[in-house]
């Protein structure tokens, strides 16, 4: 179905004062992205000829998210209502025939949702469709009072509603179609007759049916959909929501979870056939594994990129890093940006690495720093190495070679080059080159003295003699005064 004839406006300019929070409601996140972001993704696929945000709180921040989007902002100032934000919205749309106008703090609403609710109201000749959802408990929100069984005779606010009605469990989640050309002269009629005078679009909606307009509500399948972000608790379930429903996905299309409501996967990232993500991991931005990795319990991913057969071992950080195919890092491992480990590379616990590449093969088993590094093919790096990148003003690189043996505990002072085939001892500081099949030694020569500890204890023990007798002197003297009356 084309969509050249709609406009898509979301209503984002509130503050969210429930939330008691300085950021504007639609800044908070839920599900990895923030509210209007969602919501403005989700409606993306309809190819609507126009999608407004109307802004108010914030406006700058809410319009650098959106705008990237394809998205135009209008701003509302002041937020005098619902109804006014239409107004304000009206000459964005252009020459739009039919409106969807979502609220920005219902980030869980999907796209077939839309697409079925706008199908029903094009199908329906209606002037309003509202998106109604059956709750268990219709508390605080707006009931839907039918007149027959598709059209709406009202929505009742919750403050009004008498009697029978308090029983009704069908709520207005004030996501609504229009056909603008009836809504705008029903909206120029709405006054603000409420005690914060205020221009509600629900009135409009009251107004058309005044005049005997077609109100229909499509009732959602899924009610999860329309939950509103109103306090911490409500932002807290949405997200909930939406990391079951990535879950979900990724275990469709053959991923293994183990315990899934303690893993938090963000919703741009993919896993291939068979990997097994364990409890307690996150997957965050856009995170992509291929198959059969295994990503072990409390490991965090941020803009990583794995290939196939990768293993994350326990509690490891990987951030904007690459990990080639059959690579093992961790446990306890700290990846940082622009690390890229290639086929067979092993990083093992307590290695923390940035900016550097390590080769096919090689092996960095265990407490080191690599900083602005090149390791070569099946070099080893032996515990404690760590590379000198920084000298207070500069960054600068190191260089390995192939096959290189770093001993333990040793500082290579960058820049620096270590050749191939070359062996560094344990222990050394290198400052300068060490060329390719050669011993780079750089620590002080080794002395022993015979008998020297032995002499050093004697010392110590005679130094401590004449302190001991002393305090027995005293304490006599003291014994002495005592037995004289003194």
């Amino acid at each position: 179905m084309s969509n050249h004839d709609l406009a898509i406006i979301i209503l984002a300019a509130g503050k969210g004062t429930r939330l008691k929070s300085r950021l504007a409601k639609v800044l908070h996140r839920a599900g990895g992205r923030t509210l209007v972001e969602q919501i403005v993704r989700a409606c993306e696929p309809l190819k609507a000829r126009e999608t407004v945000v109307v802004v108010g709180h914030q406006a700058e921040q809410v319009s650098a998210l959106v705008e990237p989007l394809g998205a135009v902002t209008v701003l509302q100032q002041p937020q005098n209502g619902t109804g006014h934000a239409m107004q304000v919205a009206k000459r964005a749309v252009g020459r739009a025939k039919f409106a969807v106008v979502l609220p920005g703090d219902a980030p869980l609403i999907r796209t077939e949702t839309l697409k079925t609710m706008i199908s029903a109201h094009r199908n329906g000749n209606a002037a309003a469709t509202i998106l109604s959802a059956v709750v268990a408990d219709p508390s605080g929100y707006g009931r839907i009072l039918r007149k027959s069984e598709t059209a709406v005779a009202a929505i009742v606010e919750e403050s009004q509603l008498t009697g029978d009605q308090r029983e009704i469990n069908e709520i207005n989640s004030a996501i609504y179609c229009f056909t603008l050309e009836k809504l705008w002269p029903a909206l120029a009629q709405v006054r603000p007759n409420n005690k914060h005078r205020e221009l509600y679009l629900t009135d409009a909606i009251a107004c058309l049916s005044s005049k005997g307009e077609t109100i229909l509500a499509h009732v959602v399948a899924d009610a999860r959909e329309v939950l509103g972000c109103n306090t911490r608790a409500d932002l807290a379930e949405v997200d909930r929501v939406f990391r079951e429903w990535k879950r979900s996905t990724l275990l469709e299309a053959g991923v293994t979870i183990q315990l899934p409501e303690t893993v938090l996967i963000d919703p741009e990232v993919t896993a291939g056939v068979d990997t097994v993500i364990e409890p307690g991991v996150q997957l965050l931005g856009k995170t992509k594994m291929g198959a059969r990795c295994t990503i072990r319990t409390g490991s965090v991913l941020t803009d990583a990129t794995l290939g196939d057969d990768v293993t994350v071992e326990a509690h490891s950080l990987v951030a904007q890093s690459r990990l080639e195919n059959s690579v093992t890092i961790g446990p306890f491992a700290r990846l940082r940006i622009g690390t890229h480990v290639k086929s067979g590379a092993r990083i093992g616990n307590f290695v923390e690495t940035k900016k550097s590449t390590i080769s096919e093969g090689a092996k960095v088993p265990h407490l080191t720093y690599l900083g602005d590094a090149k390791v070569g093919p099946k070099t080893n790096i032996g515990a404690g190495t760590i590379t000198c990148n920084y000298d207070g003003f500069q960054k600068h690189p190191t260089h390995i070679g192939k096959g290189v043996f770093i001993g333990s505990d040793s500082v290579l002072v960058a820049p620096v080059r270590i050749g191939d085939g070359a062996y560094v001892a344990a222990g050394s500081t290198i400052t300068e080159n060490v060329p390719a099949h050669s011993l780079g030694i750089a620590r002080g020569r080794q002395v022993n003295k015979p008998r020297w500890a032995a002499r050093k204890r004697r010392e110590l023990a005679a130094a401590e003699k004449p302190k001991k007798s002393s305090r027995r002197k005293t304490r006599k003297k003291s014994h002495r005064s005592v037995r004289r009356g003194k």
